[in-house]
């Protein structure tokens, strides 16, 4: 039985179809109706990840990936179709959010990592590993608020990483931190696939899909258009985008 399973998966969102420029626009805006339209993010999408399986997720910017993995990860409802997570999952998405500036990062870990579902002992045991992994052992009692955008994200993906239960999803892990860092996290990801975690990964970057995912899918207009080995979805995107290019050319 596959630990991931979606069939007929179908999502849309409510946004509004008058556009308001001024103020005295919004201001009788109050006293109408606020005429809205749908706006069809995903349509009828079908997949199955298996255990100790990685799947990537290809497309360009607005095709639905993100929304995909946000019902998924149990966030957003969907409209219709059905969606069966087979285990716990960790998802790792808008990274940083729930992070507490005014506390330094020994506390921040603590925060986020019992939110995670790690216990205040573990976390306080583990906490040198998690700056280990993120390249910021120097930084345990700098205030959040001082660190840069780069800091913040790769210390949480280590606190993720820490903390990664059987399935895993993953947006745009490799976009941040320098060479070491993505060595480390493609390390890891491959120790969390060999011993039999599912892996649902959306990248931007061919080199990761074709290296690290079994299969991937191409994903445009809210509809899956191709699914084949990581390489062969990496280069039909890149056909993809080669065609914008020309089209701006």
């Amino acid at each position: 039985m596959p630990m991931i399973e979606v069939e007929g998966l179908r999502k849309s969102f409510r946004i509004p179809s008058v556009r308001r420029d001024t103020v005295r626009e919004h201001a009788l805006s109050f006293f109408r109706p606020h005429p809205t339209e749908e706006l069809k993010v995903l349509k009828d999408v079908s997949l199955t990840v298996a255990r100790g399986e990685a799947v990537g997720i290809m497309g360009r910017n607005g095709c639905g990936k993100s929304t995909l993995l946000k019902v998924l990860a149990g966030i957003y409802t969907p409209d219709a179709g059905l969606v069966r997570v087979g285990g716990p999952v960790t998802p790792i998405l808008e990274l940083g959010v729930g992070w507490n500036p005014e506390l330094d990062a020994a506390d921040n870990i603590l925060l986020i990592g019992t939110v995670m579902g790690l216990t205040p002992r573990k976390l306080r045991r583990v906490t040198p590993d998690i700056l280990a992994f993120a390249g910021l052992e120097r930084f345990l009692h700098l205030e959040l608020k001082h660190f840069s955008s780069g800091m913040a994200a790769r210390l949480a993906f280590s606190v993720a990483f820490m903390a990664v239960r059987e399935v895993l999803i993953l947006d745009e892990i490799f976009a941040v931190g320098d060479a070491q860092f993505k060595a480390r996290c493609r390390e890891r990801l491959n120790q969390l696939k060999a011993s039999g975690h599912s892996i649902l990964l959306v990248s931007h970057n061919p080199a990761d899909i074709s290296e690290f995912c079994d299969r991937a899918m191409l994903l445009e207009g809210g509809r899956i258009v191709k699914e084949g080995a990581g390489q062969v979805i990496a280069e039909a995107y890149e056909t993809l985008l080669d065609g914008d290019r020309g089209k701006t050319a």
